[in-house]
């Protein structure tokens, strides 16, 4: 705010003592005017979950080494089948869109820390082996990843051998009688483990379904601040058609006259702050909703869509980064990077239930 001088030293001093008690650093400009500039205090003297902690990793300036040899980019060539560009202007990431070896160039040299959480629950520790294995070859070569890998059957985690810089932390959480509860315990079980262990340990965090294997490179050309993916059944379709909740005593009801993208909540990722924050909020959300009688009609995806469409995503990734293999690969998707895999559902739910 600005404020004409009447007492100058009055004002300052008077607001001064004021920033001390409340714990507030600020900064004054003068030039016929005061301007206060205010600040948090630092993190590690602040209770408040969302204070930012400006020591964290974050994207910083793009450089890479010299003497690197690759193509040069071209202002005239490039995908005019698909839209590389929200209107936002954030990236929308396709196969053509980038040069992985610039990428890797630039992102290895600012090394973070990655997580992936993963849940295999009940039959679903079957998925674990053929998403690790191929998780190796394909996702984040050479970068530091752990696996988060929350199950209720610790003993079925397969033994697999692992990069360098690469491993594996198990998380014990309780079994489930409904696959909704499964899915709804991912946000639960997510948000106390960043907070208590992951936040210490990661710098960035992806959320995956472990039914899912790599089939192609899935890079640093897919980390931002906070990257949501395209849902495959919903990326050509006009926003009446998306399967948001549109019953308004849901939390995560969105009108039809609404909408930018349909996003799939098996692949999300951010900075460890943002994904934490997002995670908190699709569980208390579904938790207002319990309270309220309901449930949101695609569980966290839902509150996952309500969130990203008030609170955009910094990148968008085409449904390259989560195939299906139940879907015909159309001829815009140049390159499948992970799919999820067929299975009986009946038989490997809890409770049973459709794709």
């Amino acid at each position: 705010m600005m404020a004409r001088y009447i007492s100058k030293t009055h004002i300052l001093v008077s607001f001064a003592f004021l920033a001390v008690l409340l714990g507030t650093i600020y900064i004054y400009f003068y030039s016929g005017y005061a301007f206060f500039t205010s600040f948090c205090q630092p993190c590690a003297d602040n209770t408040e979950k969302d204070c930012p902690d400006n020591s964290r990793w974050r994207i910083g300036d793009l450089k890479m080494q010299t003497s690197l040899k690759y193509a040069q980019p071209s202002t005239q060539k490039g995908r005019t089948d698909v839209n590389p560009v929200t209107n936002w202007n954030a990236p929308l990431v396709w196969e053509g869109t980038f040069d992985p070896v610039v990428i890797d160039a630039i992102y290895k040299k600012m090394d973070p820390r990655v997580a992936v959480v993963v849940f295999a629950v009940g039959k679903y520790t079957r998925f674990l082996k053929g998403f690790l294995e191929t998780g190796e070859k394909h996702f984040l070569v050479d970068f530091r990843v752990t696996y988060y890998i929350f199950t209720d059957n610790e003993k079925d985690v397969p033994k697999v051998e692992l990069g360098k810089g690469r491993k594996i932390s198990v998380v014990t959480v309780p079994s489930a009688n409904r696959w909704q509860d499964v899915v709804l315990g991912r946000m639960k079980w997510a948000t106390i483990t960043i907070d208590k262990q992951i936040r210490h340990e990661a710098d960035y965090l992806f959320m995956m379904d472990i039914d899912s294997v790599f089939h192609g490179r899935f890079g640093a050309e897919s980390l931002s601040q906070l990257s949501a993916v395209l849902h495959r059944g919903y990326y050509k379709t006009t926003r009446e058609k998306f399967p948001y909740e549109r019953r308004a005593k849901s939390r995560a009801y969105i009108p039809l006259d609404e909408g930018d993208y349909y996003y799939t909540a098996a692949v999300w990722g951010g900075y460890l702050e943002d994904m934490y924050k997002l995670v908190r909020y699709c569980y208390e959300e579904s938790e207002v909703d319990a309270k309220n009688g309901i449930e949101a009609a695609w569980q966290e995806e839902s509150h996952l869509n309500k969130y990203l469409l008030y609170n955009k995503p910094t990148k968008v990734l085409s449904p390259e980064y989560l195939w299906s293999d139940y879907d015909k690969v159309p001829a815009d998707i140049k390159v499948v990077r992970i799919s999820q895999l067929i299975k009986d559902y009946k038989e490997v739910r809890p409770n049973g239930g459709n794709r």
